[in-house]
């Protein structure tokens, strides 16, 4: 997450979709809740609407709290189909997941191994 916030040590998606309106505090309340976590740990926890158009990011920075959104103007953010609460992901899962990508499906090709 280039720019104002620092990469944290781990990204979460909480699974389950949530009512857009909910704040800081109502995040919060969730990351308790339903994930056990603590949400001034460091990590990042990801928040998506029924629709699968808007995502919120929320992140403790060591001085406060960050509450982002962001927007698909067309399409929908690809989102895991698991029977987990929360679904830990990495930095560069994310850098695909919010440019709306289908980061699932991405992976290194395996090394060949030639024989002669």
């Amino acid at each position: 997450m280039p720019g104002l916030i620092a990469s944290p040590p781990q990204i979460w998606l909480v699974v389950a979709p949530v009512d857009m309106r909910r704040g800081i505090d109502g995040l919060s309340s969730i990351v308790q809740q339903v994930l056990g976590e603590s949400p001034c740990a460091g990590s990042a926890f990801v928040f998506r609407n029924r629709a699968g158009n808007r995502l919120r990011l929320l992140v403790w920075d060591g001085n406060g709290v960050w509450l982002c959104q962001r927007r698909l103007h067309q399409g929908g953010f690809v989102w895991p189909k698991v029977l987990d609460a929360g679904f830990a992901i990495s930095q560069a899962q994310w850098d695909w997941l919010v440019t709306g990508v289908d980061w699932q499906r991405l992976s290194a090709m395996p090394q060949a191994h030639w024989q002669v």
